[in-house]
């Protein structure tokens, strides 16, 4: 065998290559956020590993001139985001028709790697990072053009595979497998941490999907919108003593954080009725969501922020305050709370996901590139002042949670240990309760959770059409959850959601995703809409293990153990979603979460029906089987009725109850 390999002998031996064009070097539009330097920390031999892993993507004839500008980016950016690859002008999601391919799966991917990088979406969409500080489409441009040439080649009969954003080829598959496989940030258990990923992120081998980043399923802030409003309607139902049927009128909700998912708190406490006050160091964040819509008064001053929100709160009026300054100095000022959190991006504290008092958002963005050991000993002085004033607070009979972004944990890692609730470490959990193990696991434990879909067309009546069609499949008399949804789905239009494309955002159990699914495939089928790309958030009933999220309420011992959400992604790849992919970290960092989800293409064929009456059912039963085996009580209760009455056959396995005190009379 001839192992003289030649860069010739390889251009032609690919089909699906960059193309021998240099791009010209791109123009930046001014004001368009862009990622932090976040230090550049790789040895020589890193280095030059890193740089030759960038290059092959490239033919060779431009590897002289490339070089050094990767390098150059290398040093200055922390990462190679190969700008100069990237398109000229705006990205933002095409009607589907518009996009060339061979398959309508291919096209339709690529409208949801598109809307990820809107600049109304993303939140550095240079440098490929759509929400959640570091949660990426992909590693860079490079990748970004070779996933599209393959998109728009890919058949009914092939897969692609994404691995870290890298796409490793299209293989020989059929109709009914997924037509596009990834996984990211999926590191060896020894190397599985922040600063290993973190060197493998540099050198070009890993990326941070977030959830629906790497997933290519994120439809904007609206994502997070119903989770945010469902969380803060039951804490005030638990703790303030809203009745079911009530709105947060006259109370006022604390928290930080204006950015991809965080945007979304202003918004959904103004749908639920609340006086919000969201604390944001980044000036350019509040203006998206001023200019959005999603804030209406915007101070930098305290006395003026308070004198608005207590003016709000004795009237009862809804009213979304953005108060550019620190969480800790608001907070510090802060009176008359009634609900308190936090959704900075604590999963990456150290990486510039949290802002420590004292600086400001340009300090915070400098010193990250020039000084991180500083900047570490900064963070965890701040959030050690931040839990002393929640800590006070909470006292004074304000209700705070932590909203799933890992903050008790780097209040922990800080070095306060009695944030733990055994003065140890966080494997039994933390002090004050995470929202997932006070409002909404229970919820979960029922089998609801983010359920979306795309409207690929593009066209607004879609949207109105899929949402009268959708509120129609809902009781809301079967349960409170019910009436909760039906009146979030029915007033969805006139809360002005869509950022981006057109998409929407619903909790939905089992039953009702079915339900709505195939009569959307029958609405495309018929003519009535165009085509419709399913999917949900990964963080789902059966989507994500995370000890510090959403396996919060697993209180089997196997809150630590990542099967359920690895059976998720093989199950849904089995049963013939479009797409599926499986992450490490989420919303709580690298070796905290492994999470899944899946896209679905609605074309309106009785094939896709079949998938729907399998793999719906199963994306969200599988959660509830594990989360009933752990003995929740809402979950046996699904499952017990899931196994009388399932169309599929489907049996869950459900546990008998134990005897406390039998177990007390042994061991004391």
């Amino acid at each position: 065998m001839d192992l003289m390999i030649t860069n010739q002998a390889i251009a032609e031996a690919m089909k699906v290559k960059l193309g021998p064009e240099l791009p010209a070097l791109p123009e930046f539009v001014p004001d368009i956020r862009r990622a932090p330097d976040r230090g550049y920390r790789l040895d020589p031999a890193q280095t030059r590993t890193a740089l030759k892993n960038a290059l092959r993507y490239i033919p060779e004839e431009h590897h002289q001139r490339l070089a050094p500008e990767f390098f150059q980016e290398l040093k200055t950016r922390g990462r190679i985001h190969g700008y100069r690859f990237r398109p000229a002008g705006p990205i933002q999601a095409r009607p589907v028709q518009d996009y060339r391919g061979r398959c309508l799966a291919g096209k339709a991917l690529q409208v949801m790697i598109d809307n990820n990088l809107d600049f109304e979406v993303a939140l550095y969409p240079y440098e490929l990072v759509t929400y959640g500080e570091t949660g990426s489409v992909c590693q860079n441009w490079m990748q970004y053009r070779l996933i599209k040439k393959y998109l728009e080649v890919l058949t009914e009969d092939q897969t692609l595979v994404v691995a870290s954003g890298h796409p490793l080829g299209l293989f020989r598959s059929a109709p009914d497998n997924p037509r596009v496989i990834i996984t990211n940030g999926l590191l060896v258990g020894l190397y599985d941490n922040p600063d290993d990923w973190e060197i493998a992120a540099q050198m070009g081998v890993s990326s941070y999907g977030q959830m629906t980043a790497g997933g290519w399923m994120y439809i904007g802030p609206q994502g997070i919108v119903h989770g945010t409003y469902n969380t803060l309607l039951n804490a005030g139902r638990l703790r303030c003593g809203i009745d079911a049927g009530g709105n947060l009128k006259g109370l006022l909700f604390v928290s930080s954080g204006l950015g991809g998912m965080s945007g979304a708190q202003p918004k959904a406490a103004e749908i639920a009725g609340a006086v919000s006050v969201v604390a944001e160091v980044d000036g350019s964040r509040i203006e998206t969501r001023r200019r959005q819509g999603w804030v209406r008064e915007v101070s930098a001053d305290l006395d003026r922020v308070f004198e608005l929100a207590l003016a709000a709160k004795k009237a009862g009026a809804p009213l979304p305050i953005a108060y550019h300054g620190n969480v800790v100095d608001l907070l510090e000022y802060a009176v008359a709370i009634d609900l308190l959190s936090d959704q900075t991006s604590c999963h990456v504290a150290y990486s510039g996901g949290y802002c420590p008092q004292g600086l400001t958002f340009e300090q915070r963005t400098a010193m990250l590139g020039s000084n991180r050991e500083r900047f570490r000993q900064l963070v965890d002085r701040g959030l050690r002042r931040h839990f002393e004033l929640i800590k006070a607070l909470t006292e004074r009979g304000v209700y705070f949670f932590d909203y799933g972004n890992a903050f008790l944990k780097a209040v922990f890692d800080a070095g306060v240990r009695e944030v733990a609730k055994n003065g140890r470490d966080a494997k039994d959990g933390f002090i004050f309760p995470s929202y997932f193990e006070d409002l909404m696991g229970p919820i979960f434990d029922y089998g609801y959770g983010p359920f979306r879909w795309v409207c690929l067309s593009g066209d607004p009546e879609d949207l109105v059409r899929t949402d009268r069609a959708a509120m129609a499949c809902i009781d809301p008399k079967r349960r409170p959850e019910d009436r909760d949804n039906y009146v979030w789905i029915r007033d969805a239009g006139k809360n002005r959601l869509v950022v981006g494309t057109q998409a929407r955002i619903l909790y939905q159990d089992a039953q009702g995703r079915v339900r709505i699914a195939l009569k959307f495939n029958d609405m495309v089928r018929r003519g009535e809409v165009g085509p419709i790309m399913l999917g949900r958030d990964h963080h789902d009933p059966g989507g994500t293990d995370s000890p510090f999220r959403e396996t919060a309420n697993i209180r089997d011992g196997s809150n630590v153990a990542a099967d359920m959400a690895t059976h998720c992604f093989a199950g849904n790849a089995a049963r013939g979603m479009s797409l599926v992919a499986l992450h490490n970290g989420g919303g709580t960092g690298i070796g905290k979460a492994v999470n899944g989800g899946f896209g679905l293409v609605l074309d309106g064929s009785l094939r896709v029906d079949d998938t729907i009456r399998s793999a719906m059912s199963w994306d969200v039963m599988g959660g509830v089987a594990r989360r009933n085996w752990a003995r929740n009580p809402n979950a046996m209760a699904v499952a017990m009725e899931y196994n009388g009455t399932n169309p599929n056959g489907d049996q869950i396995t459900i546990p008998f109850v134990v005897d406390d005190e039998l177990i007390d009379s042994l061991i004391g």
